[in-house]
């Protein structure tokens, strides 16, 4: 890989650069600190509300980029950066037609918190893993006073194969996104990742040839059209990988972790 030019470097959380048992490691913390004091910004981009984002990074929050809500918010040292919200009808629309689907759980995600029906225990423990901020409420439909900017399927069952066919005429107006084996995201048509990344690299005066994107699933493909170096992690998604330039180990044998390593080498020679 040619490191040269790189002076962002964005990744995907879940899958990538957190484990199977969703932790950060060690080593990356380590090597955050190495790359800050070279003058690279670091940005975390997920599916995961900008609040579960600021946990999960706690000891770096003031310190890194957060790309939340699949790109639809963009926020930096606690200021919005970016943000492109959903209109509240079509939000309405899918929720009625998930709905009549049935068997399917929804979380409305709004800027303030998400807001979530169900408290069943087989839905709160992966929900919980990725919300920080959040209310139950008894109709998704009444909920306002707060700017929407994604709505997520969790499919217990499997997103991609029972429930993406039922939804995926939805992408006329939105994006869909399968980000995850039980979760299907709705956002903005203009937001993703993607788009989020370029208001990120126009706040740093970058581009995309100073850009290096990691990922594992099809909402981060995005990233990597609009990042110079492209990473695949080896347990990412086969359209995933297959769409990346380069491969690294999986996201449980620190994959992230010894190319930034690599990275950090070179710009030493």
């Amino acid at each position: 890989m040619d490191f040269s030019k790189i002076k962002l470097i964005v990744s995907d959380m879940d899958g990538t650069l957190l484990n199977s048992e969703h932790e950060v490691s060690e080593e990356f913390f380590r090597l955050q600190k190495e790359l800050q004091q070279r003058g690279i910004t670091f940005a975390v981009a997920s599916g995961r509300q900008y609040y579960s984002l600021m946990e999960r990074m706690e000891p770096l929050k003031d310190e890194l980029s957060f790309i939340a809500e699949n790109g639809a918010i963009v926020m930096e040292k606690g200021e919005q950066v970016f943000m492109q919200p959903m209109d509240e009808k079509i939000v309405q629309e899918v929720i009625k037609e998930v709905r009549a689907i049935g068997g399917k759980y929804l979380v409305l995600c709004g800027r303030e918190q998400a807001y979530i029906e169900s408290t069943d225990p087989e839905f709160m423990k992966p929900f919980l893993e990725h919300y920080e901020k959040y209310k139950v409420v008894d109709d998704l439909l009444e909920v306002k006073d707060d700017v929407f900017l994604k709505l997520t399927i969790c499919d217990l069952s499997g997103a991609e194969e029972h429930s993406l066919p039922k939804v995926k005429h939805f992408e006329k107006e939105l994006q869909v996104k399968l980000s995850g084996k039980i979760w299907i995201d709705f956002n903005h048509k203009e937001a993703h990742k993607g788009n989020a990344l370029k208001a990120l690299q126009k706040l740093h005066g970058l581009k995309k040839e100073n850009t290096m994107a990691f990922g594992d699933y099809l909402n981060d493909m995005e990233l990597f059209e609009n990042s110079a170096i492209s990473v695949a992690v080896e347990n990412a998604h086969s359209e995933v990988r297959e769409a990346a330039k380069y491969h690294t180990k999986s996201h449980n044998e620190q994959g992230v972790e010894e190319v930034l390593r690599d990275f950090l080498a070179k710009l030493d020679q």
